[in-house]
């Protein structure tokens, strides 16, 4: 008896089908072929989610530095105000609508700004949370919304130490302020330095410098050379206060000088030398043991420099050592006080020159081009004088040395000059900062505002 298949079997064909799937399947090319076919969804699947990945990052970076821009701008507004919000909103909308640069619109509630509570030394707080929201191609088929990203900033002004009395203006990596040897400084204001070194002021043999603060642009390495209320390493570095003042034809500075003005020189002919309402001279040399006054104006150094080994007074005077000469490259004088020398000087507290005492003209070259602090200076204060300074001692483009046996005063006195260097036995005591009427400018530490969270 016979069996009846199926209808539509073909147990041939079917054989046929295997076979040839089994023949695909031992084949190394089609194996691979079976492999990648299936693999193709994960794989399409990864780079999509990795581009979405990229963006949305991307979006979060662009968003955050956004919110930190914002966060400091609203304390710098909250610090214009004494404090108050009351505009800080409309400012940090301003610094938005500058920084933001998603280019997506914010969500509706962003930007969320709130004013924390002051804490320790963190004031005028401001925290800022912004959010965006855009569909990528790939994520939105998996999807029903796309994720909202945010960024945080909280930012505050850090407080800081004020008013500084001594100012190096040295910006490159070399030391600005050196204090060595014996030398003693005591004061009741601060030390500030432009260098960006890693050791922008430092003390070494046994000077001691007694201070409300030591602030520079680069590193401070702390030392039992400096007896001060803080270290401010890493601060702003702070413009010259005077650099708009110069000696000018305009201003009738130069009035007095001639085509070739002479040198003056103190000696024991004319020992007790005094000038009024100012002078000119190509020089200004007062030997030892001999005396000069001079008094009530400016009294010019025209290309020539200061030695003064007697002692000299300058009584609201101010000594300025220039070159009536327009020229970039003309000659500009230094000062010498050598061991011998003293000097009295009280600055004039009105007009263009009120507060200056001693001025060198910017012109004056560097003899230190790679800006390396060292004894060799141009200009010397030097020791076993009795010193009394009242103004700006100011050399805002070569060094200024004070050493010695010093035992001077400097009272509402400030020394700006490109590098400073204390050494010797030298010693300046009740160093007090400037003083109401005296016509010296406040040098301040700069507001700090910095991102806290």
């Amino acid at each position: 008896m016979s069996v009846k298949r199926p209808k539509g079997v073909n147990p041939t064909g079917k054989k046929k089908m295997l076979k040839a799937f089994k023949k695909l399947w031992n084949n190394d090319r089609g194996n691979m072929v079976i492999l990648a076919a299936a693999a193709l969804p994960l794989l399409v699947g990864s780079a999509g989610l990795a581009t979405d990945t990229i963006q949305w990052a991307l979006w979060k970076r662009e968003l955050q530095r956004a919110a930190d821009s914002a966060a400091i701008a609203g304390v710098y507004d909250r610090f214009a105000h004494d404090g108050a919000s009351t505009n800080t909103v409309v400012a940090v909308n301003h610094d938005l609508s500058l920084n933001q640069h998603t280019g997506m619109a914010l969500q509706p509630g962003y930007p969320a700004i709130s004013f924390p509570a002051n804490s320790g030394n963190n004031r005028n707080q401001v925290r800022v949370q912004l959010g965006v929201q855009k569909a990528l191609s790939f994520s939105s088929m998996f999807l029903t919304e796309a994720p909202v990203i945010t960024a945080t900033a909280q930012a505050a002004g850090v407080s800081t130490s004020g008013d500084f009395c001594v100012l190096s203006l040295q910006k490159n990596s070399k030391t600005g302020i050196q204090a060595t040897g014996n030398a003693s400084i005591t004061m009741d204001c601060g030390m500030m330095t432009n260098s960006t070194a890693t050791n922008a002021a430092a003390g070494q043999g046994s000077a001691s410098v007694t201070a409300t603060t030591i602030a520079a642009s680069g590193g401070i390495q702390q030392s039992n050379n400096w007896t001060v209320d803080s270290y401010q390493p890493y601060s702003p570095q702070l413009a010259d206060p005077y650099a708009s003042l110069d000696p000018s034809a305009a201003d009738g500075d130069f009035d007095k000088c001639s085509a070739n003005p002479p040198g003056l020189t103190v000696n024991n002919g004319n020992d007790g030398y005094t000038a009024t309402g100012g002078a000119c001279y190509g020089s200004l040399s007062i030997q030892s043991n001999r005396t000069a006054t001079l008094k009530d104006g400016t009294y010019i150094i025209d290309g020539g420099s200061v030695n003064i080994q007697g002692k000299l007074n300058l009584t609201n005077a101010t000594l300025i050592l220039t070159n009536k000469s327009s020229s970039a490259n003309a000659t500009i004088g230094t000062i010498d006080m050598n061991s011998t020398g003293h000097i009295n000087a009280t600055a004039p507290t009105t007009g263009k020159w009120a507060g200056m005492s001693i001025y060198q003209d910017r012109r004056a070259v560097d003899n230190a081009p790679t800006g390396q602090i060292s004894s060799n200076s141009p200009n010397k204060i030097n020791g076993d004088s009795t010193n009394k300074i009242t103004g700006v001692i100011y050399f805002p483009s070569q060094q200024i040395t004070y050493n010695g046996n010093g035992t001077g005063t400097a009272t509402c006195t400030q020394f700006v000059a490109k590098r400073i260097y204390w050494s010797g036995n030298s010693g300046l005591n009740n160093f007090t900062k400037n003083c109401p009427g005296s016509g010296i400018q406040a040098i301040n530490a700069p507001l700090k505002v910095r991102l806290v969270a």
